[in-house]
């Protein structure tokens, strides 16, 4: 669908307008990246100031994973449905207003409820923040190279907050809550002001019985995974939240089955290459999230660094993402997509099996090193991939729930993996946080990691055997409707 309210040009080369279209949306998936990885460094001083239990501490971080990853699909489709501008703006107002209370509160029940709140908000802006760059570039080489470079903001914005959380949190905890604040606000001022208007009306209303089974259920699924390593994978609690959040996400299924408007089109699963990029992103994040907390353990617990030394220790991983990833777009749309995702898990597999020779006499260059580079090679190819799969020939109207779905796969998909490898890692280690206790950790834990890379292995090479591959002619960029 068009409107009246777009930008194009007559040549191949971008103009400043579609610039600033697409590095105004991608510095907010940078944001919400750097907030996810500031905030672990603060967390002791956060305990100490507010006498927080180890229990509730860890809601600092799971309360954003739980708004985020709870609510990504009913984010993607009211962007669909209200206008992908609109719900950009108001999300990243709320992302704002949200940093700003969690850095002025002197509560700890406040600072968790305005970590959920981000969370939400940042629920309704990547999605809405991916089908805007999907909607205004059109598919093919121009739409690839603006995916790559979207994604690379997404992995830099996390690795600088590992830099940043170090600085920040020797002038005080709550800088790392304040500094996103005043960012998301410009956004919004220059938002308003390149991002054309564009209305949608849905047809015939909103899928409310959906939305509450969905977002019920979603919200339940990622609290219990959360919840789980600390009650017990077999505990009453633990099994009954299992079981409610699996009856609420069966009737969302049957719900949208029958619903004339419904939140999720479940035909939308018949794409084969979305179904396999948003289980194959499941699976990569799984594993990806989780070896990244396990060696910042190893770095911190084993060999003894600082803050700053261990996010430096993941720089070359960084280094190569953030230059790769914008120049990626030629080789995979040489290649496909398909063989793009199955090289990064390739590598991926290699980086994880390296780590397994890893002990408390292994030095940086020699054991850890190549596994950062193998790491960073293997998400520079994978990722752009999975978002370029997960909402190539998805029709405009349906960009927001495309960019939702594959979202959403990855926080859970993440989630899961990093509750089951932090169990393996604590009943490994028997409970203590010591050294020797992360060592007896480690080779059980890395291998579980490796399995779901593995998994994720299988789901590349089902792709690769469909020879599936939809081929776009080149088309020249232009801002459409969003």
């Amino acid at each position: 669908m068009s409107s009246s309210a777009t930008l194009s040009t007559a040549s191949t080369r971008w103009d400043a307008r579609l610039w600033g279209v697409l590095l105004t949306v991608s510095i907010v998936t940078a944001l919400d990246a750097l907030d996810g990885s500031m905030v672990g460094v603060a967390l002791p001083a956060i305990q100490a100031e507010f006498g927080l239990s180890t229990n509730a501490l860890q809601w600092v971080i799971s309360g954003y994973v739980l708004g985020f990853g709870g609510l990504l699909l009913l984010g993607g489709r009211t962007a669909d449905l209200l206008g992908r501008r609109r719900v950009f703006l108001a999300a990243v107002s709320l992302f704002a207003l949200a940093s700003l209370f969690g850095g002025l509160v002197d509560d700890g029940t406040l600072l968790i409820a305005s970590r959920f709140v981000k969370g939400a908000a940042a629920a309704f802006t990547v999605p809405a923040a991916l089908s805007i760059v999907t909607t205004t570039f059109r598919e093919g080489p121009a739409r690839n190279k603006a995916i790559s470079i979207f994604a690379v903001f997404g992995a830099s914005g996390y690795s600088a907050g590992l830099v940043f959380s170090g600085l920040l949190t020797e002038l005080g905890w709550r800088w790392t809550f304040l500094l996103p604040a005043p960012f998301a606000a410009a956004v919004v001022v220059v938002a308003w002001k390149l991002i054309p208007a564009y209305r949608t009306e849905p047809a015939g209303g909103y899928d409310l019985p959906g939305a509450l089974t969905g977002v019920g259920g979603t919200l339940l699924l990622v609290y219990g995974v959360v919840e789980a390593p600390e009650t017990g994978w077999a505990a009453p609690r633990t099994l009954i939240t299992f079981a409610v959040a699996f009856v609420l996400l069966v009737a969302f299924v049957l719900v949208e089955k029958r619903s004339r408007n419904p939140l999720l089109r479940l035909g939308i699963f018949r794409s084969g290459p979305l179904a396999r990029a948003n289980l194959g992103a499941a699976l990569f994040f799984a594993s990806f999230i989780s070896v990244q907390f396990v060696v910042m353990l190893y770095f911190q617990r084993v060999l003894g660094w600082t803050p700053l030394q261990t996010a430096l220790g993941f720089l070359p991983a960084a280094m190569i993402v953030a230059f790769g990833c914008p120049r990626v777009d030629p080789l995979i749309e040489r290649v496909g997509t398909t063989r793009g995702i199955f090289a990064g898990v390739v590598a991926h597999v290699f980086a994880y099996a390296l780590f397994l020779r890893v002990d408390e006499h292994s030095g940086y260059v020699g054991s850890v090193l190549p596994s950062m580079v193998l790491l960073g090679l293997g998400f520079t190819l994978a990722f752009p991939s999975f978002n370029i799969q997960a909402t190539a020939g998805i029709p405009d109207g349906e960009q927001g729930l495309a960019g939702g779905l594959v979202n959403t796969s990855l926080q859970v998909g993440g989630a899961i993996g990093l509750a089951v490898v932090t169990a393996v890692l604590t009943a490994a280690g028997g409970g203590e946080v010591t050294p020797a206790a992360l060592l007896r950790g480690w080779t059980p834990a890395i291998a579980v990691v490796t399995g779901f890379t593995v998994a994720g292995l299988f789901v590349a090479l089902a792709g690769l055997l469909a020879r599936r591959r939809v081929v776009v002619p080149d088309a020249e960029p232009e801002l459409e409707a969003v």
